[in-house]
């Protein structure tokens, strides 16, 4: 399955005809991808699975019909176990960014993070996931596609946001702080996160 987010909108791709009763499901080959972009920038569709039974055909579909972006990103962790966050456009996100030619995922998550950032000293852990948005960009929809590492530093310098890239703030949030920065943040950010980032942290309830 691939949710690819227009706006925070999913468009779901996948293997399955009926993925829930609220969603209308399209065959793949009768799909109209930019028609079915407008309509949920329009608010006219909120609901949509794409269908096609071969799941290698699902990610073929998307690079066809739209110019693909590829870019990398971090989530990354400290000693203190706290999340390296930027603030732009009004939210709170991760860092990431476009590529470079030659440039592989992992370098690229890495430079671009050190980039907007300022931090140092930064080791990949794992890889997460990919994601998927749809953009706007003269006038053109692209696609960017996003590959996501988990990563770790002892950096405990100053941290430099990246003002030319529009980046506003470049903070580390503890658990409690990175929940609340999750509400102001983008689904597709939210779908990195271990699940107790997206709930009540279990010291925190009343019992």
């Amino acid at each position: 399955m691939y949710k690819v987010f227009v706006n925070d909108i999913p468009i779901i791709l996948s293997t399955e005809k009926k993925i829930g009763k609220q969603y209308t499901t399209i065959p793949l080959k009768q799909a109209k991808f930019k028609k079915l972009i407008r309509k949920i920038n329009n608010g006219e569709l909120l609901y949509v699975n794409l269908y096609h039974k071969d799941e290698e055909r699902l990610e073929k579909f998307l690079r066809k019909k739209l110019p693909v972006v590829e870019a990398g990103g971090a989530l990354v962790y400290n000693a203190k176990k706290e999340i390296l966050f930027i603030r732009r456009n009004g939210k709170w996100d991760l860092p990431k960014g476009k590529l470079e030619k030659g440039e592989s995922p992992q370098e690229g998550a890495i430079r671009e993070t050190e980039e907007e950032t300022g931090v140092q000293n930064l080791v990949i852990r794992k890889f997460i996931a990919q994601t998927y948005h749809v953009f706007k960009r003269n006038d053109k929809f692209k696609l960017k596609i996003t590959y996501w590492y988990e990563m770790y530093t002892d950096y405990t310098g100053d941290l430099v946001p990246e003002t030319k890239e529009g980046i506003k703030k470049a903070k580390w949030k503890n658990f409690a702080k990175s929940q609340k920065a999750l509400k102001e943040s983008y689904e597709n950010v939210k779908l990195l996160f271990p699940k107790e980032y997206l709930t009540t942290h279990p010291n925190d309830r009343v019992s």
